[in-house]
C-alpha cells in the first residue's frame, strides 16, 4: 500500500505562513512584497497569503510572458487569468506589471546563436528566461522598495527543478515547505480560481512544455518518493518495495541537480 502524504490542516496551514510572512516584514523593515505571477498555482497560492497580512496597495505583482498565442497556452489569453486573480485580491491597477520578455531573451539567445532545436538548446533559453524575468522582478523590488517573493515548493527545491538565480532567487519563501500536492490543499482551501487549480504544471520554458513530461513522472508519485526518501529516511530499495515504478527515475533526478543546493563552493566556511 502506497502511503499518501500527510495532508495538511489549511487553517493552521494559513495562519502559519501568514505569522511567517509578518515575522519576516518585521524582522527586514520593509512593508511591501513583490511577486511574480505565472498564471499556475504556486505563484497564486503565494499571492493570496500575501493578502492575507498587506494591504492590496502594498502588494506589486509582475507577469513576465514570452510565448504568445498559438504557441503557448499560458500566453495573451492568461492575461485574463492574472487579471481576475488581481481583482479578486483588489491589487490596484498601477502595482500590476504585465510585461513581455521576448525582446530581451531574443537579444541575449541572438548573441550567443543558442538554438532551440535541441534539448539543451531549449535548457539555455529557458534558463534566461528564468534570469531575465528575476532581474526585472527585483529591479521592480528595489523600486518599490520591498521584498521579493519566491513561490518554490518542496518538490521542486528537492529534485532541483529550479533555475540557480533565476526562478530560485528571493527574499522570502511561504510555500517552501510544502509538497506539491499540499499545495494543491492549501489552494482550495484559499478557493483560488479553478482554471488554475485545474491548469497543467509549467515552468513555460518552451512551447508546450510541462513540469511532469520534462520530468517523466507524474507530481503525485514524486511527492510520496521524495517523502518516504527526505522525511522518512527510507532507503531506494526499501522505497523500490512500496511498487512505486519511478522510484529510481525520481532520485536520480534528485542527485542529478543535487549540486545546486551545495554552491557555490568555497574553500573556508564563511561565518
Amino acid at each position: 500500500m502506497k502511503p499518501p502524504i500527510p495532508s495538511i490542516n489549511p487553517k493552521k496551514e494559513t495562519e502559519k505562513i501568514s505569522h511567517f510572512i509578518k515575522t519576516a516584514l518585521k524582522k527586514t523593515g520593509f512593508k511591501k512584497i513583490v511577486i511574480g505571477l505565472s498564471g499556475g498555482i504556486d505563484s497564486t497560492t503565494c499571492l493570496y497569503l500575501i493578502r492575507k497580512v498587506l494591504p492590496p496597495q502594498n502588494i506589486f505583482i509582475t507577469y513576465l510572458p514570452y510565448f504568445q498565442p498559438p504557441n503557448y497556452t499560458r500566453g495573451k489569453p492568461n492575461i485574463s487569468v492574472i487579471k481576475k486573480v488581481c481583482y479578486n485580491l483588489q491589487i490596484p491597477e498601477e502595482n500590476q506589471y504585465i510585461i513581455s520578455i521576448k525582446k530581451p531573451v531574443d537579444s541575449i539567445t541572438h548573441m550567443f546563436k543558442i538554438s532551440n532545436l535541441s534539448d539543451h538548446g531549449r535548457v539555455r533559453i529557458g534558463n534566461i528566461m528564468a534570469r531575465v524575468r528575476m532581474i526585472i522582478i527585483y529591479d521592480l523590488a528595489k523600486k518599490h522598495n520591498g521584498l521579493v517573493c519566491g513561490t518554490e515548493n518542496k518538490s521542486e527545491h528537492l529534485l532541483g527543478y529550479f533555475t540557480r538565480f533565476g526562478d530560485e532567487a528571493s527574499d522570502i519563501e511561504p510555500i517552501l515547505h510544502l509538497y506539491k500536492t499540499q499545495v494543491y490543499q492549501l489552494a482550495r482551501s484559499l478557493k483560488i480560481p479553478e482554471e488554475i487549480i485545474n491548469a497543467k504544471p509549467t515552468a513555460g520554458l518552451w512551447t508546450g512544455q510541462t513540469d511532469e513530461a520534462e520530468f517523466g513522472f507524474s507530481y503525485e508519485e514524486a511527492d510520496q518518493v521524495l517523502y518516504l526518501y527526505f522525511d522518512q529516511k527510507l532507503s531506494l530499495d526499501e522505497i523500490k518495495k512500496r511498487r512505486f515504478k519511478n522510484a529510481i527515475k525520481i532520485l536520480e533526478f534528485v542527485k542529478k541537480n543535487s549540486f545546486k543546493h551545495h554552491t557555490p563552493y568555497t574553500l573556508t566556511p564563511v561565518k
